[in-house]
């Protein structure tokens, strides 16, 4: 793509994480920016703060003339107003995959995929790189809390660091010098229909490694086919089996300290800012990709020692001896049980109440008995409705189908405009927000609920 021409781009669906990641570089290049989104955000908000012009109705007549790219997210819905008028007029329309695809394409991306964790790992991986001066541009999945964006650029670029869509197979606009999988799991299936057909989609990514390029794979994680000899493949892992795992593993002051073990050697004490196993081993896959491209030790591991998280991935909203209050992106069963595991691991003995908010009816539908498992684990679960995202409603698929499924007496369903009302009446030792759809625009009403309460006590 010759980004130097084009002037003018118009995003359908701006404010979604992945969209205002090219909005931002969009702008950063001088063109001018502007787009459309259901509802105001944070994040729309700093975007026009930044200086792009952002609306909330369907308004054909808020499209710029003669835009040089309009690029739209499969999430807004085909009966939308303004995407059937671009249609109708012939307007070429780009995803933002394949935007993502075009930008990246000649230029040595480091490219995360997975079911889970991409959004950490390949934020670690923008960190590390950065902290060590390789210049390099990052499209991320989330914002990151030391750098308080989902875009980061510094300088022109020896790497590109991207997110690695499965879903709508978007990855597939990829060809990486470096992949990072982090997990197979089914989830989708409403795009793929059944579990291996997903994972031949991994199996697809791989196949557009570049020649002598890297593969890092999950330990225990089968894909289909079997990845292609042509490639450097190494694998990762928290216990020992890999060719990157933890060892002398030690919990300190709510994080864990470990020495990695790699091929070459190992680099002892590395106490990583964040919590939990699955955290660990995210650090274990960014830390696999910044020795492949040359970052030295001490480096690694200052930067994994400074990395402070990303917004929305097991993120302290409020923190006391008598109240844990965390919000996390966790909506797929694994992520659940992920972070509800480390939280029980992290406060032994505390009641932990859980409010979700499942994503997609299809997701639901397809694993409401995963769901029911990993919520099982919380002393107290209150599920909200299901937030559709994309999605028509599903005849019979509700919040109920989860609840119904699970096996703990503490659990209801609880409509959003209620909640607080719920919570008022509560006094968790230990809360959780979880969950992929607007359940974030609670998150600080919830934390300045007990804030108050806290105050009045």
């Amino acid at each position: 793509m010759d980004t130097g021409k084009i002037k003018t781009v118009y995003l359908l669906g701006i404010g979604g994480i992945g969209m205002s990641a090219l909005a931002r570089y969009f702008h950063k290049l001088g063109a001018s920016v502007s787009g459309y989104d259901k509802t105001p955000t944070p994040l729309t908000d700093a975007l026009i703060r930044e200086g792009m012009d952002i609306h909330f109705d369907e308004n054909p007549g808020l499209i710029p003339e003669n835009p040089d790219l309009v690029i739209y997210t499969p999430a807004v819905p085909a009966d939308h107003k303004e995407l059937v008028y671009l249609k109708e007029k012939g307007v070429p329309l780009k995803k933002r995959a394949e935007v993502l695809g075009l930008i990246t394409k000649g230029t040595k991306t480091i490219a995360v995929a997975g079911t889970h964790g991409k959004t950490t790992t390949s934020t670690l991986i923008a960190h590390i790189l950065a902290h060590a001066g390789v210049p390099i541009i990052a499209f991320l999945g989330g914002i990151s809390k030391n750098y308080g964006t989902n875009f980061i650029q510094t300088g022109s670029p020896e790497y590109f660091v991207v997110e690695a869509d499965e879903y709508d197979r978007s990855f597939l606009q990829l060809y990486p010098w470096i992949a990072v999988i982090t997990s197979a799991d089914a989830d989708h299936l409403d795009i793929y229909h059944s579990h291996d057909a997903l994972k031949r989609s991994f199996g697809d990514f791989i196949s557009q490694i570049e020649e002598n390029g890297h593969l890092v794979l999950k330990k225990n994680v089968s894909l289909f086919p079997d990845p292609v000899q042509k490639l450097n493949i190494s694998s990762y892992s928290v216990p020992p089996g890999a060719d990157y795992h933890a060892e002398n593993i030690r919990k300190g002051n709510g994080t864990l300290v470990f020495d990695l073990h790699f091929p070459e050697g190992i680099l002892k004490d590395i106490n990583p800012g964040l919590p939990g196993t699955f955290n660990l081993e995210n650090a274990i896959a960014a830390s696999a990709v910044a020795l492949k491209a040359d970052v030295s030790h001490d480096c690694l591991k200052e930067a994994l020692e400074s990395y402070q998280g990303v917004q929305r991935r097991f993120d302290f909203q409020v923190r006391r001896n008598d109240f844990i209050y965390i919000d996390d992106y966790a909506h797929h069963p694994e992520e659940l049980k992920a972070c509800i595991s480390a939280v029980r691991d992290i406060y032994p003995g505390k009641k932990i109440m859980g409010i979700f908010q499942p994503h997609l009816y299809s997701r639901t539908r397809d694993l409401a008995e995963g769901f029911a498992a990993s919520l099982d684990l919380l002393d107290e679960a209150i599920l909200l409705d299901i937030y559709p995202a994309r999605e028509k409603p599903i005849v019979g698929v509700t919040s109920s189908l989860i609840l119904d499924m699970m096996k703990s007496p503490f659990k209801m369903i609880c409509k959003k405009e209620e909640l607080l009302k719920k919570l008022q009446q509560r006094k968790p030792e230990v809360l959780l927000t979880l969950g992929a759809g607007d359940i974030d625009q609670l998150v600080g009403p919830i934390r300045e609920l007990f804030t108050i309460n806290k105050g009045n006590e």
